[in-house]
């Protein structure tokens, strides 16, 4: 394979995560256009199952690493793997997932390949041969193009940028990389491991985000406990504004916006969120957004696609308790 696009599937816990498939679907379309292969690249322990995964959604080539201590990321094993796997396919392009793991191995990667690179892109296409990728900037008013001059180009993707696709029957070679992931010469070590949010859905995976804002003054504990009843009854993401986050009334994992997570759900529902423009950079592309709010010129209502202008403490229970009928 003369020339590929190299993409990282990340892992959580052994699974892909299924963004990594949007990714690798549209790379695959990519590919079409440049002339290029497609190649998805696993690092872990036991890949065997998320390798079959990759070939179904397009992979010609699974370049495989595992290796015990390989279960969890570390930037250095991780990165010199990645490298070694750039080099072996012959890579025009490394794409990865926008995470946090995945936004500093691209970053790595380009550096030492001083390669150019579109960190949180939502977008990527070819124009007169050429990869280029498009993003946002200054809180979501400015769409930029990025082009590459670079041989390498490198991109981290925010999730759900692309559709997921229907994995398929497909044949593809599955390759496993000879790696030396010796323990005394990584220097990052983990001595134990717990995931924080376990059971929880992702907001960056979610289909359907329900956030709570300042609205929710008048009695923090219950407002949330509200919102958090409509996030459980829907199946989605409980979400939060910076507001809410700085008056300690949710913790910070659960911020939307600018400083927070960014976000685009099928449907996010915003209950007792103003509309600053911090938090729509966030969550401004959502598919369909719902405001609740009692204030009815509140900059949110702008965006929304409907509106209830009311009292989240009577409106979201209502809700609640329709979805459960609804949904049964």
């Amino acid at each position: 394979m003369t020339m590929t696009i190299l993409v990282w599937i990340e892992q959580n816990d052994g699974q892909a995560v299924s963004n990594c498939w949007e990714l690798l679907a549209k790379a695959k379309e990519l590919g079409r256009e440049l002339g290029a292969g497609v190649a998805a690249l696993l690092i872990g322990n036991d890949v065997g199952a998320a390798a079959q995964q990759a070939v179904s959604y397009g992979a010609d080539l699974v370049v495989a690493a595992t290796a015990s201590n390989l279960a969890h990321f570390r930037l250095q094993p991780y990165a010199a793997i990645a490298e070694q796997a750039v080099e072996r396919t012959g890579a025009v392009a490394f794409l990865a997932n926008a995470s946090i793991r995945g936004g500093v191995l691209a970053a790595t990667i380009a550096c030492r390949h001083n390669a150019g690179i579109a960190a949180n892109a939502t977008d990527l296409w070819v124009e007169d041969g050429r990869l280029v990728a498009g993003r946002t900037i200054y809180s979501g008013n400015i769409q930029v193009r990025i082009h590459f001059e670079s041989p390498l180009a490198v991109a981290s993707v925010r999730p759900r940028s692309f559709p997921m696709p229907a994995p398929a029957d497909a044949t593809g070679e599955v390759e496993n990389l000879n790696v030396e992931a010796n323990e005394d010469d990584i220097r990052l070590k983990i001595s134990d491991f717990r995931a924080a949010d376990a059971g929880e859905i992702s907001l960056t995976d979610a289909h359907i985000i329900v956030s709570g804002g300042r609205g929710v003054a008048e009695d923090p504990q219950k407002g949330f406990e509200l919102v958090g009843e409509l996030a459980s009854t829907m199946g989605a993401a409980l979400g939060a504004s910076r507001a809410a986050v700085d008056a300690g009334y949710i913790p910070y994992k659960h911020q939307v916006g600018q400083t927070g997570k960014t976000v685009r759900p099928d449907l996010y529902i915003a209950c007792g969120i103003s509309g600053a423009i911090q938090h729509l950079a966030g969550m401004g592309n959502s598919k369909i957004i719902v405001a609740i709010n009692k204030d009815a010129d509140a900059p949110i209502f702008q965006r929304a696609k409907y509106g209830i202008v009311d009292d989240l403490f009577k409106t979201v229970p209502a809700l609640t308790a329709e979805f459960s009928k609804r949904l049964k």
